[in-house]
């Protein structure tokens, strides 16, 4: 369904949390933290899944439990809210009931409010950071949890800190106002068909390389893709995305569709430039293509050039 209205921001970008950093090694604080807290329990061995329940406006909440009902695991905090409320999550198995089911980020993260999202997406990327650094790189010995979750330490005291990998996404598109404008999606040759055979468009995105800025990795990753030039690029904002660690930084771009298209067979295996009117249906599940999911970056860069006004790109 498309809204009548711009979207304010990257779905998953939305957050109260205060992260209250200054807390992170003070042991006293933690502890009382604890005992006053609310406590988000993550699955990540089946993706970084939560208990969730329908709220009557159509949307979605998360499911928290106070610290007593916590599976007992490693403790990351992840902040303050608004009313001082201690925020933490640990990984632990799900168990859904009654109006609960068990769902991830890519399915419910546009239905969370603002302060549920922030807990579950810092909540899926911490917990997919500290299992992959379980040993140190550096030696391969066993790590242990420091810092509120924020940082792991090796037996040698070599301190390791959550990274996070820099990705581009841009949606390139003609400029041109009105229903006749078109915006260029590739289908990606590892994407299998949905059960129904539709296939699903997107942006064109890539990571940033070594020693290279967004904006060159936008160009080189649209002329690596589809071998299109780009005549501008604005930058429109940025969310997480952590499967399992990336940042999303999204753009829009001009080109012109009269280049040809040459694609890279083992990145993209279909291209198309779509009028709006095209995307619209697309987004409504018409016809045999789709868009992506509603949580995504790729989704907000897509319905925001549709509902906004192209001749303000180069005012």
């Amino acid at each position: 369904m498309i809204s009548s209205d711009l979207p304010s921001g990257p779905p998953l970008a939305r957050t109260t949390l205060d992260r209250a950093a200054e807390h992170r090694r003070d042991e006293a604080w933690l502890a009382a933290a604890w005992d006053r807290g609310q406590v988000l329990v993550v699955d990540l061995a089946k993706g970084g899944r939560a208990l969730v329940t329908d709220r009557p406006d159509g949307g979605a909440a998360l499911i928290l439990v106070p610290p007593s009902e916590a599976p007992e695991a490693e403790r990351w905090f992840l902040g303050v809210g608004p009313d001082g409320t201690p925020y933490w999550a640990v990984d632990a198995p799900l168990t859904a009931g009654g109006d609960t089911r068990a769902t991830g980020l890519r399915e419910i993260g546009h239905l969370l409010d603002d302060r549920d999202t922030g807990l579950l997406t810092t909540a899926v990327a911490l917990g997919n950071w500290h299992r992959s650094h379980l040993y140190s790189p550096r030696t391969g010995k066993p790590t242990e949890v420091v810092e509120a979750g924020w940082a792991r330490v090796d037996p040698d005291g070599a301190m390791m800190w959550p990274r996070t990998d820099p990705a581009m996404i841009i949606l390139v598109h003609d400029g041109v106002a009105g229903p006749a404008g078109r915006c260029l999606l590739g289908h990606n040759a590892s994407w299998p068909a949905r059960p129904d055979g539709a296939l699903r468009f997107s942006c064109l995105a890539g990571f940033v390389e070594a020693g290279e800025s967004a904006e060159a990795a936008v160009a080189r990753e649209v002329h690596e893709e589809v071998g299109v030039d780009l005549s501008e690029i604005r930058y429109e904002g940025s969310q997480s995305w952590p499967y399992p660690g990336s940042l999303m930084l999204g753009f829009h771009g001009i080109a012109d569709p009269g280049q040809p298209l040459t694609l890279d067979p083992e990145e993209i295996d279909e291209a198309h430039w779509f009028t709006r009117e095209e995307i619209a249906k697309m987004i409504s599940g018409e016809g045999s293509r789709t868009v992506p999911m509603s949580s995504s970056i790729a989704f907000y860069l897509i319905e925001k050039w549709l509902l906004e006004d192209p001749e303000t790109f180069s005012g």
